[in-house]
């Protein structure tokens, strides 16, 4: 197929994914790239302002419609700004394709600093993304457009980078549409299967473990929770994949005491899809069950941080309605104690967070179900938006996977244009908010139905908590917050207040029915502390 340029090639292969709303900054080293996707009637350009927010709405779109996002950049510094997102996007393993600029392929490696030059940035591309390369030449480009795009599909899923000279975009192309070659799906061990099924149907007091991996397979977990009456635990990825308010759903409380006691109790532990992240299981100090049965499609997942019994290389929703199959029934008082702790770790933790329940609650009440929820790296997110607030679809659950601060705004504003018929909320601290304070120009000009709840409490709260907990002074917490009244205003943006726990039902409900954006501020020196302050799972030497 012929294109006129670049710009052409490259809408006609985000159509082929079903991409409608692209995020980027215009460049003169991809101008005709944006001028193509901007000039489309099918597509739409988001001109965020930094390019580390472009790739982090690029990931949110596609996690929040369950497939791939797109982003464009510039060459150089602009890549190089985009490459902390494209580390979280590798992270969580989420489809995101990158295309950046790069200068004239004459001058490509010369070293003369050719304006917006780098050195060996393909190299760079190359550390943070799952795939990177280089269009050679006009007649490559769609073939390395649709091997960078199966590349990010394929599971496990990542960021994939494509560098662009821009002579090369302004080319005629001529595409020979080849397809891009299929990964071969992983083909569990039969020994391994019969094993792990005997064992699984011996189990009294089963437990399943589902993290990110499971989400691709909710209907083939939910049959596996219901057929085994098991008790269902998530990582903080693994939400939603079976609906939180179902009985048998404990959730992302592995580390609370219930949840370690279950743990220990547990005959067999079933996990599905998760890496065991530091941060869920106490610095790697969770103990789990010897009858360990791990289902990964990842091969260097199992067994990398917790011993496994029975290693099951495949796809989740290949091997799973295979240990259906051969389940038996928990025994009834398990599944009861199951469902009892369930409701106890959601009380406790509901009744630790203190006045922040009412937003809590709030949310929980007006958002529709299924809605999306990103979150920031904040307190609220880490104590109770990660855990209390109920999911009910994997594809509402978007947050910074890595644990990178600032990256809130940009995820809420990608997944708010991928689902734009319903509203979206946006928790963030003040202090993350400040990293990419410009975006909120790109919420006033692009007006999405997007709820921005900031939680206010005058710098890095969380470091300040473990200073004061573990130190005799603070260093580099408390910051300058803006008048958030007056910083909405001057962005054309609807302002709201809570300061008080009876007025966090009628301000979210307000802001979540509203058609357009809404900065929420929620002031928490005026609500008041937690009655226990959140500090993060990380171990702090003491003398």
């Amino acid at each position: 197929m012929q294109h006129h340029n670049g710009g052409e090639l490259l809408v006609a292969h985000l159509k082929s994914l079903g991409i409608d709303t692209v995020f980027g900054i215009v460049s003169v080293h991809n101008l005709p790239l944006v001028e193509a996707v901007d000039a489309d009637p099918g597509l739409r350009f988001v001109p965020v302002r930094h390019e580390a927010s472009a790739v982090n709405a690029a990931d949110a779109y596609g996690r929040a419609r369950g497939s791939i996002g797109c982003a464009l950049t510039s060459t150089g510094t602009g890549a190089g700004n985009a490459a902390g997102s494209l580390i979280e996007a590798l992270s969580s393993g989420t489809a995101v394709l990158h295309v950046t600029g790069q200068v004239e392929s004459a001058y490509l490696g010369s070293g003369r600093g050719f304006i917006h030059e780098t050195k060996d940035q393909l190299g760079m591309l190359r550390a943070v993304s799952k795939y990177a390369a280089t269009v050679p030449d006009a007649s490559s480009a769609g073939r390395v457009l649709r091997e960078a795009s199966a590349a990010a599909l394929a599971a496990p899923g990542g960021p994939a980078s494509v560098e662009w000279p821009i002579d090369l975009q302004y080319a005629a192309q001529d595409d020979a549409g080849e397809p891009a070659a299929a990964p071969a799906a992983p083909v569990v061990d039969d020994a391994e299967l019969a094993a792990a099924r005997a064992l699984l149907a011996s189990a009294r007091r089963p437990l399943i473990w589902a993290g990110g991996g499971a989400n691709q397979a909710r209907d083939e977990l939910l049959a596996l929770v219901e057929a085994t009456g098991a008790g269902l635990l998530t990582s903080n990825s693994g939400r939603g994949s079976v609906p939180e308010d179902h009985p048998l759903v404990i959730g992302n409380f592995a580390t609370t005491p219930a949840g370690r006691a279950l743990l220990a109790d547990a005959d067999v532990l079933l996990t599905v899809g998760t890496h065991f992240r530091s941060n869920e299981t106490a610095d790697y100090g969770l103990v789990l069950p010897e009858a360990h049965i791990q289902l990964d499609v990842d091969a260097a997942a199992i067994g990398r941080v917790h011993p496994a019994r029975h290693a099951l290389h495949g796809d989740a929703a290949a091997v799973l309605p295979e240990l259906t199959a051969a389940a038996t029934r928990a025994d009834t008082a398990w599944s009861a104690r199951v469902t009892d702790v369930r409701e106890q770790v959601r009380a406790t933790l509901h009744e630790n967070i203190g006045p922040q329940a009412a937003v809590c609650d709030a949310l929980a009440a007006f958002l529709p179900r299924g809605a999306v929820v990103a979150r920031d790296v904040t307190i609220p997110s880490s104590s109770w938006g990660n855990r209390l607030l109920p999911m009910h679809d994997p594809r509402a659950n978007v947050f910074p996977r890595g644990g990178g601060i600032g990256q809130g705004l940009g995820m809420g504003i990608g997944a708010a244009l991928a689902r734009p018929d319903e509203p979206t909320a946006v928790i963030v601290g003040d202090g993350g908010l400040a990293v990419h304070f410009g975006e909120l120009l790109t919420v006033a000009q692009e007006r999405p139905r997007l709820t921005l709840i900031v939680f206010n409490d005058g710098g890095y709260g969380v470091l300040r908590n473990m200073q004061d907990q573990y130190s005799e002074r603070r260093a580099g917490v408390d910051l300058f917050t803006p008048d958030f009244a007056r910083l909405a205003d001057a962005c054309s943006l609807p302002y709201a207040r809570i300061g008080d726990t009876t007025e966090a039902a009628d301000v979210l409900k307000a802001a979540l029915a509203s058609d357009g954006p809404t900065l929420v501020e929620v002031d928490l020196v005026a609500l008041g502390p937690m009655k226990k302050p959140f500090t993060p799972p990380v171990k702090i030497p003491t003398a």
